[in-house]
């Protein structure tokens, strides 16, 4: 009979506590060490199922321990902690531990993800992958839904892309020579070959035809792409207005993001336009850092609100309440003052792709100033997860016989006034979509978007366009799930 010695998978954290100045998520650290002695009979492989079954109990106790849902899903039941025979029973339903993570997940969770190698779990996290620098989007050429194109939303700086002849708005039907459809563009758009050719396409009176040319794109493995897309003043009759798109929360990007606003500091602007229609989210931390430069004098009220499982509420309640709550702050972690422009209202182009932080900025300032919000209604992700590894003592040391790391949802994130429920997004105080023929040159006060919300400052807005064919909803994108997040860092 095999004997097993399990734990009681105590949770340790150690806790420091925060005042206004300090960041709530790099205050912590936490694990759920591991004492589990397996021995196992002489017919077990050590190196093959001790260490898929030591993987899956990494994986359970932290979700046990963690995990927003841990109440809502029955194999994480506290009941398995009493009985050893019967959570070994659950260890070994799946071999591939990956599995046994995603048969762990709540129905209607899509954002926790895990990976064999955590290398390239903080690399998603930090922006950095495989990649020509190209951002589209694919939807159906026509109405006979059968074959797609892809537009180009931008060219990231720096990138494979920016060198090519290549920008937004161009078209293109196929890869390779061969047309895009529905069975075939996640293999051939986003596969991976790192170097493929674009069979590009024209837009004339309706009809999209092809043409002769062709773009041929590699990725750059490790590429990281800068979030500050572009930032400008742009002058509104007498008012100087401060543009800012911001793809992406990345605490990497701090100080990139400190001397943009120490400049629209020095500029003294009126205004401000902060672009967050392709921005998916990011660092808590970071975001909290963006919105409190924006409203500085806010510095020490509450930003956001976190709300964890009973277990993490409960325990934060009793020795660490001051740990559930995000501040805004006048300096970062590191002593450096951040620049305050003192705003009482804010301008903010959103679409549906607008997720995770960038929806948590917007959520956490409506209490204190005027959001103005102008485009497609967001996203609708309301929750935040953690980085999680196999630690297997009380330093912090990480278990040296695997590399998997995970990052499941832990949280809710509310505003001051205890607001959370945005499910379904938050919606635009003026609504205007995207025409994918008609996108514009971002930052161009022509640009569609950019120059509605122009209009609201100035006052000449006119009736908003009627919406036609021409904004219908991109194509499934397989990576947008796993870049739509927010998450603590440190933790």
């Amino acid at each position: 009979m095999k004997k097993f010695f399990l734990k009681y998978f105590t949770c340790i954290l150690i806790v420091t506590l925060h005042s206004c100045g300090n960041d709530s998520d790099d205050n912590i650290i936490n694990f759920v060490p591991d004492n589990t002695i397996i021995n196992p009979e002489p017919e077990i492989d050590p190196t093959e199922t001790v260490l898929y079954l030591e993987i899956n109990d990494f994986i359970w106790e932290n979700l046990n321990q963690y995990y927003y849902w841990q109440n809502e899903v029955s194999d994480l039941s506290d009941e398995y902690l009493n009985n050893s025979n019967t959570y070994l029973d659950l260890l070994k339903t799946y071999s591939d531990s990956e599995n046994f993570f995603e048969s762990l997940k709540y129905k209607d969770d899509r954002f926790s993800w895990i990976r064999k190698e955590s290398s390239q779990l903080e690399n998603e996290l930090a922006g950095i992958s495989a990649s020509n620098g190209l951002i589209f989007d694919v939807y159906y050429k026509d109405s006979s839904n059968t074959d797609l194109i892809g537009i180009v939303r931008y060219v990231l700086p720096n990138s494979n892309a920016s060198e090519t002849d290549i920008k937004r708005g161009d078209i293109f039907t196929g890869v390779n020579n061969i047309t895009l459809t529905p069975g075939n563009y996640v293999q051939l758009l986003y596969g991976n070959n790192l170097t493929y050719n674009l069979n590009m396409a024209e837009y004339t009176d309706g009809v999209i035809s092809s043409t002769e040319k062709i773009i041929k794109l590699t990725k750059v493995e490790n590429f990281q792409e800068n979030p500050i897309q572009l930032s400008k003043i742009i002058n509104v009759g007498e008012k100087k207005v401060g543009y800012l798109m911001y793809n992406q929360f990345l605490s990497s990007f701090e100080e990139n993001l400190i001397s943009v606003f120490d400049n629209f500091k020095f500029e003294n602007i009126s205004d401000l336009i902060l672009d967050l229609r392709y921005n998916p989210g990011g660092s808590v931390n970071n975001a909290t850092y963006t919105a409190s430069m924006i409203a500085g004098q806010l510095n020490g009220e509450i930003f956001a609100k976190e709300i964890w499982n009973s277990k993490m509420n409960d325990f934060y309640q009793r020795e660490a309440p001051d740990r559930l709550v995000n501040l805004f702050s006048n300096v970062t972690s590191t002593g450096k003052n951040l620049p305050n422009l003192n705003l009482n209202k804010i301008y903010v182009i959103t679409s549906n792709r607008t997720a995770s932080a960038s929806e948590l900025l917007i959520n956490g300032l409506k209490p204190y100033i005027d959001v103005i919000q102008i485009g497609d209604k967001t996203s609708g992700k309301n929750v935040g997860s953690i980085t999680l590894y196999d630690y297997i003592d009380n330093n912090g040391t990480i278990n040296p016989r695997h590399n998997y790391a995970m990052q499941p949802v832990v949280l809710k994130i509310a505003n001051g006034d205890g607001f959370s429920d945005y499910d379904n997004g938050l919606e635009p105080n003026y609504e205007i979509l995207e025409d994918k023929y008609n996108l514009g040159i971002i930052g161009d006060i022509n640009e569609p978007l950019l120059a509605e919300t122009l209009s609201r400052i100035s006052g000449t807005s006119k009736k908003l366009p009627k919406l036609n064919n021409n904004f219908d909803r991109p194509f499934f994108n397989p990576l947008d799930d796993r870049k739509t997040k927010m998450y603590l860092e440190d933790f």
